[in-house]
């Protein structure tokens, strides 16, 4: 929810920003009181259960102080108040770059990068996956690479004497995502 500051009746401007911003959305989070005992279960995310808040994740985070909208105090807060649908669907959920700064300075030990991931593989499972990691899936799944490579490109390599890329082996890239069920990561 977004509030802007005025000098003057600040608050009923609020109440007024908030009431156009509520009307966009109609439908509240529905809590979920298991989506927090599913999360618990799982793999290096236990320790959500011990963060009481404190903001140091937030305060630490690299790719926080360059987003107005990611912080990672607010994602395992609402993981653990149940909100599973908000969770899953926040594209917020994929900025963190695993730098594990939030893990290493949390005075409580929680392993907050873990717990991110956790949430990531559990939103991927749900369907849940940003259009950008589809397109590289499907990359990955065609050619062999992250980013389609042109024909231009191959040969400005020849040309400066560079050595040509090495072929990516297609057939054993398809069986790895087939059994990993990766299919669901592609391009629809």
């Amino acid at each position: 929810m977004h509030f802007l500051s005025f000098k003057s009746s600040t608050r009923r401007t609020t109440m007024t920003q908030t009431t156009v911003e509520a009307s966009k959305n109609p439908q509240p989070s529905r809590l979920d009181p298991s989506f927090k005992n599913e999360v618990l279960r799982e793999h290096d995310a236990e320790t959500l259960k011990i963060c009481f808040q404190c903001g140091t994740c937030t305060s630490s985070c690299p790719t926080a102080r360059f987003s107005n909208s990611y912080r990672p105090r607010t994602v395992l807060r609402m993981a653990q108040l149940g909100l599973r649908q908000k969770v899953l669907s926040s594209p917020t959920l994929w900025l963190c770059t695993a730098c594990f700064t939030c893990t290493d300075r949390c005075p409580q030990g929680v392993e907050v990068a873990s717990v991110l991931r956790v949430l990531r593989n559990l939103a991927v499972k749900s369907g849940e996956v940003p259009l950008i990691y589809r397109e590289l899936a499907s990359n990955i799944n065609e050619t062999g690479y992250a980013y389609k490579i042109p024909e231009i490109r191959h040969k400005k390599r020849e040309e400066t004497g560079f050595p040509p890329l090495p072929k990516p082996k297609t057939a054993e890239i398809a069986k790895l995502i087939e059994l990993t069920h990766g299919s669901k990561l592609l391009k629809r």
